[in-house]
């Protein structure tokens, strides 16, 4: 999934919880929903993240080297920038990317 495209806020704003819970009907069953997909997101991303600081990783660092890796504080300071996880799942519920499967049983 690109993350890098994503439309959702980077800062913190109010929601109207009964268009939150529209979906389910629940806004416990949401919010439930919206954090399990958050960790989905947030282990998603630090994968990438972990993939990509890989490149800059070396068996041997000294002190020029850590000072030098512009490059790699760039790519941290990229995903420090991103919306946070519940943002995005937030936003890809308001526009229907995900949806709730119940098990009856």
């Amino acid at each position: 999934m690109s993350f890098k495209n994503s439309k959702a806020e980077r800062t913190t704003i109010t929601r109207n919880t009964v268009e939150v819970e529209k979906d389910t009907g629940n806004i416990y069953e949401t919010i439930v929903m919206l954090s399990k997909r958050a960790n989905q997101i947030n282990v998603e991303l630090k994968e990438e993240l972990t993939q990509k600081l890989q490149e800059f990783a070396s068996s041997t660092d000294n002190l020029e080297e850590i000072f030098e890796n512009r490059e790699q504080i760039e790519i941290s300071r990229f995903y420090e920038r991103l919306p946070k996880p519940v943002a995005m799942s937030l936003d890809e519920l308001k526009n229907d990317k995900i949806y709730q499967r119940k098990i009856e049983g």
